[in-house]
C-alpha cells in the first residue's frame, strides 16, 4: 500500500450522455501516477480510498460541475464504513459485475440507497438471482461492445419491468449509438461520445466567421472601437456568448449595459478565450453539456495551467496564453470541415502556436501530446514529455484539478 498517502493521482473522467447527447453524468475513473499497481493487494478499497481521499481534498464541485458521478465500488469497499465519506446527493456507486446479490449484500444496499446514495449495476445482464435486488437499483450498464445484437433486445425486455435507467457502455460509432437510441436505452458511455466525431462535421457559417474576425483583431491588438464593430456583425453571436459567460466560471458581478461595456467587463484576455469557446458552443442547442466543448476547455486549461508551471528558461513568451489557444484550436478541426492547414493561415497564429498544431512540435507541442496523453489515461507515454519539459509529475494531478475547476466553476 506504500504511497496511498503520499503519491499523486491523475482522475480521469469520461461523459455518460442523454439521448440528446448531452453530458448528464460522468464516471470518475482514477489511476496512479505509475502505471504498475502490483503493490496493492486489494485494488477495489485501494481505488476507493484515494477517490474519497482525492474528492475530500478537492470538492465534488471542482471534478463534477453539476453533473452526479458514477464510482466503481468492489465488494471490499461497498462493506467499509469509508463509502459513506462520498457525499449522498453526487453520488452513484457502480457496482461491479463480481459482486454476487447476496443476502448481506442486499442489505448492504438497501441501507446505502436509504442513505441517500444510487446504485447502478455494471457490466450487467439479466439474471433471476438478482430479482431482489433489482427493485434498490436505479442504473444498470450494459457492456454492448460484448452483447450479441441479437441478444440486446431480449436483454431489454427481460429488465424492462423495472423501473431503473438503461446504460450503453462501450459505444463506439454514430450507428451503434441510433441503434440504442432504438432498442431504448437510456443514457450512452463510450469512447464515441469522448472523441470529437460526436458533432457532424460542418463548415463555418456567419458567425464562426464574425469570430475568427475579432479573434484577429484582437491578436493584432486593436482597439475596443474595431472590437465592437466587428462583434455587432454577428447579433445573434453576442446574445449566445453573453449567455456563455454567465454560465461557467466567469461570473458576471454587474449587470451588462452594452456591449463596450461588456467587452471592458471581459477584458481582451477573457474575451479571446471564450471566443475561442464560442466557436464550438454557436449553432449547437446543447451548449455547455456538449462533451466535445467540456473536453476542449478542460484541455485548454490543463495546458495552460502546465505551461505555468514550466522553468522560466523553457517557457516561451506568453506561455501560458498560448497553451491555452493550442488546446482549444487542437479540437477544432474535428468539430469543422476545415484542415489544421487551413486553421492556422486563416488565424494567422504565433509560430509556436502553428508548430504546436500542425506537427506537436516545440515546447507547445510536447504540452499538447503530453496533455492528449493524459486523456487516454495513458500516464506513462505522458511522462517522458513531462520530465524533458521540467515539470515536477506531481504537480500534473495539480494542474488538472485546477482545470476541472475552472470549467466548473467554484465550489
Amino acid at each position: 500500500m506504500n504511497g496511498m498517502n503520499g503519491a499523486k493521482w491523475l482522475i480521469g473522467r469520461q461523459p455518460i450522455l442523454d439521448r440528446e447527447e448531452r453530458v448528464y453524468a460522468y464516471e470518475l475513473l482514477f489511476r496512479g501516477s505509475h502505471v504498475n499497481r502490483a503493490d496493492v493487494p486489494e485494488p477495489s478499497l485501494a481505488t476507493a480510498s484515494v477517490i474519497l481521499g482525492v474528492l475530500s481534498g478537492f470538492g465534488m464541485r471542482q471534478v463534477l460541475g453539476i453533473h452526479p458521478g458514477f464510482i466503481n465500488v468492489g465488494r471490499d469497499f461497498l462493506f467499509s464504513d469509508a463509502i459513506e465519506l462520498a457525499p449522498p446527493e453526487r453520488t452513484v456507486l457502480e457496482i461491479l459485475e463480481t459482486i454476487e446479490p447476496t443476502r448481506s449484500v442486499i442489505e448492504r444496499c438497501r441501507h446505502l440507497k436509504e442513505s441517500g446514495f444510487r446504485l447502478a449495476l455494471d457490466d450487467h445482464q439479466f439474471r433471476p438471482e438478482f430479482e431482489s435486488l433489482y427493485p434498490l437499483v436505479e442504473f444498470v450498464k450494459i457492456d454492448v461492445s460484448i452483447t450479441d445484437p441479437d441478444e440486446l433486445a431480449t436483454t431489454l425486455r427481460q429488465l424492462g419491468s423495472y423501473p431503473f435507467r438503461l446504460i450503453a457502455e462501450k459505444v463506439e460509432s454514430r450507428e451503434q449509438f441510433h441503434h440504442c437510441v432504438e432498442l431504448g436505452f437510456h443514457h450512452f458511455q463510450g469512447y464515441y461520445f469522448a472523441r470529437p466525431s460526436i458533432l457532424e462535421r460542418r463548415r463555418l457559417g456567419d458567425a464562426e466567421s464574425v469570430v475568427l474576425h475579432v479573434l484577429r483583431l484582437l491578436a493584432a491588438d486593436a482597439n475596443i472601437d474595431e472590437i465592437e464593430g466587428a462583434l455587432r456583425q454577428g447579433p445573434t453571436l453576442v446574445y449566445k456568448l453573453l449567455v456563455l459567460l454567465n454560465s461557467v466560471a466567469f461570473a458576471l458581478r454587474e449587470r451588462v449595459t452594452t456591449l463596450r461595456h461588456a467587452i471592458a467587463m471581459l477584458g481582451r484576455r477573457q474575451m479571446q478565450r471564450w471566443l475561442q469557446l464560442a466557436l464550438f458552443a454557436s449553432d449547437d442547442d446543447r451548449g455547455l453539456d456538449n462533451p466535445v466543448l467540456d473536453l476542449a476547455a478542460v484541455r485548454a486549461s490543463f495546458m495552460e495551467q502546465l505551461a505555468r508551471r514550466l522553468p522560466a528558461e523553457a517557457s516561451p513568451p506568453d506561455g501560458p496564453e498560448k497553451a491555452f489557444m493550442v488546446g482549444i484550436l487542437s479540437l477544432m478541426s474535428a468539430v469543422y470541415d476545415v484542415s489544421v492547414d487551413e486553421l492556422v493561415r486563416t488565424l494567422n497564429l504565433a509560430n509556436e502556436v502553428s508548430s504546436a498544431l500542425l506537427s506537436r512540435q516545440g515546447v507547445l507541442g510536447e504540452l499538447l501530446l503530453a496533455v492528449e496523453h493524459v486523456e487516454r489515461g495513458d500516464h506513462e507515454g505522458a511522462r517522458p514529455g513531462i520530465e524533458r519539459l521540467g515539470v515536477p509529475w506531481q504537480q500534473v494531478m495539480e494542474a488538472q484539478w485546477v482545470a476541472f475547476a475552472w470549467r466548473t466553476g467554484p465550489a
